[in-house]
């Protein structure tokens, strides 16, 4: 049997926020939502019934990307257009970008995406594997998700 990701869970500081920015602004469907003691969770889908993210309202603090654990996320679309859509979107909601508009994933290669940061300031990708072709590549070596 060969592992695969189930879904990924992300601690966040106010969950009404946070479902507002992953629902309303990148599209995914909330699955159910509940509450233990004092904190709040919430299992979001992408049209299926298990989920792909799940939010936990259980920080005290945003993201800080110099400790050790989650890195950033990345999401896969399906069309160079789609990115551009999410682009759109996200900047209408007032995000934080890490790099201007769509760039390779490093120089010369046909995929890359956006990356930005969540109400918390976690880092995400919205990528395609091709059709990026000519895009700049905001570090020439190292891939672009790996700094941000």
């Amino acid at each position: 049997m060969t592992l695969r990701t189930g879904h990924t869970g992300l601690n966040v500081t106010d969950l009404d926020r946070s479902l507002a920015f992953y629902r309303d602004v990148l599209g995914f469907a909330l699955l159910a939502e509940g509450k233990e003691d004092d904190r709040r969770f919430a299992f979001l889908g992408d049209g299926g019934e298990l989920p792909v993210l799940t939010l936990w309202q259980q920080a005290d603090g945003g993201y800080d990307g110099s400790r050790a654990g989650l890195h950033h996320l990345a999401f896969t679309a399906d069309s160079v257009d789609r990115v551009r859509e999410y682009e759109t979107a996200l900047r209408a909601a007032g995000v934080e970008f890490a790099h201007e508009g769509l760039v390779a994933h490093r120089e010369g290669s046909a995929s890359g995406g956006i990356f930005f940061h969540d109400p918390d300031g976690t880092r995400l990708e919205i990528s395609v594997p091709d059709g990026v072709e000519g895009a700049p590549a905001p570090h020439a070596a190292a891939p672009t998700c790996g700094f941000f």
